[in-house]
């Protein structure tokens, strides 16, 4: 019995001389990291714009004569066709002088035909010397007179029928009409400083957005050193309240001119909006491709960090399985990856799980990870 107390420490020391020999071992088992091998290959570039809807066509409805509005016809807010009649003017004192501008030319035309012949008979008979040059002349001057004074009856027939038509104020375009300025009996005139109404057209409807010139140039600079490639003109829209909108633009135009003011250049888009969902002077945000960056870096957003100065850094898992922490350069997003332009090159190892676990100069053991198996990678 006393031999078994005597072997008992005995036994225990050894067994913890075992747990000692084990424990070292054990800790210098480096950690594991999930890994992704990057691949290299031209991504769009998709940059994120604000903006602000305005008007396919926009056009002031404007009298063109003086007088009282007699009737307003169209609903406010309603849709009008172009030609359709607004409002009537009171058309009296406009028919009375047509009526009068008709007469005047009537009476005009009356005299031609006399003075015609007389000219003509004193054509002949100055040949034979039976009549003066000077009589011959006169008739002559009286017959151009006379025509001369029908063309200006004619003119004032013509501007009179203008003016009558006037009296009925149309629709320039096709659109929506927005509230009437006026009610009838009131007194409208050429050149006056508001608008009867004003009729916009939305469906199209163009957004346009700014964009940096400093941000402009750099790309156009890219594309001439052939870093990128032009991409399509296909324009993506977010709304107000953060949602995408249903139909895609495209792109018509980018201003030739930068607004001395703010830096920027005004890119103009074109989207449809057959339900009227996009009203002119919305705000939205505009998203499009900038470019083509040719053999880009994509590397996920959950691989890559920011510094204590906000600048991008990644850990990879270089030589020897060492993590290395690089300093990178990104350009713009392609879905839930970063556009990586400087610091990442095909073939790394960028270390996207157990980020926690990896030290920059410290050995890890790498294990890969596909693509497929990254959060978010199933919705791109």
């Amino acid at each position: 019995m006393l031999l078994k107390f005597l072997l008992l420490p005995a036994c225990l020391l050894a067994l913890a001389a075992c747990d000692a020999r084990k424990t070292p071992d054990t800790a210098a088992a480096p950690p594991e990291v999930g890994v992704l091998t990057l691949r290299a290959g031209d991504v769009p570039v998709r940059i994120e714009l604000p903006g602000r809807t305005a008007a396919f066509r926009v056009s002031e409805v404007r009298p063109q004569v003086s007088g009282i509005v007699r009737q307003r016809l169209f609903e406010e807010g309603s849709l009008v066709r172009a030609g359709q009649l607004l409002y009537q003017i009171e058309p009296g004192p406009f028919e009375a002088a047509y009526e009068q501008a008709q007469a005047a030319l009537a009476n005009a035309q009356a005299g031609i035909a006399s003075l015609r012949g007389k000219a003509e008979r004193f054509g002949e008979l100055v040949k034979a010397n039976a009549v003066s040059r000077q009589e011959h002349d006169e008739a002559q001057a009286a017959l151009a007179q006379a025509l001369a004074g029908v063309r200006a009856a004619q003119a004032a027939v013509k501007a009179a029928r203008i003016n009558l038509e006037f009296t009925r104020i149309t629709a320039p375009i096709a659109g929506r009409i927005g509230r009437s300025s006026v009610t009838e009996g009131a007194l409208v005139a050429p050149g006056q400083a508001l608008a009867l109404a004003t009729i916009q057209r939305i469906d199209p409807i163009y957004v346009d957005v700014v964009q940096s010139s400093l941000e402009l140039t750099r790309l156009k600079r890219r594309l001439l050193a052939g870093e990128m490639a032009p991409a399509s003109t296909q324009v993506g829209l977010r709304l107000e309240d953060g949602l995408p909108y249903a139909h895609a633009g495209r792109l018509r135009l980018t201003e030739v001119g930068v607004d001395g003011a703010t830096g920027s250049v005004t890119l103009r888009a074109e989207f449809p909006n057959p339900q009227g969902l996009l009203l002119p002077g919305m705000y939205v945000r505009a998203q499009l491709d900038s470019g083509v960056q040719r053999q880009a870096i994509l590397a996920p957003q959950r691989g890559v960090t920011r510094d204590e100065k906000g600048e991008p850094t990644a850990l990879v898992v270089g030589a020897g399985d060492k993590v290395e922490l690089r300093a990178l350069e990104v350009r713009g997003t392609a879905g839930d990856q970063w556009i990586v332009t400087r610091g990442l090159s095909a073939g790394d190892r960028l270390v996207v799980e157990g980020l926690q676990r990896a030290q920059p100069g410290e050995k890890v053991t790498p294990v890969a990870v596909a693509v497929a198996a990254l959060p978010g990678a199933a919705a791109e």
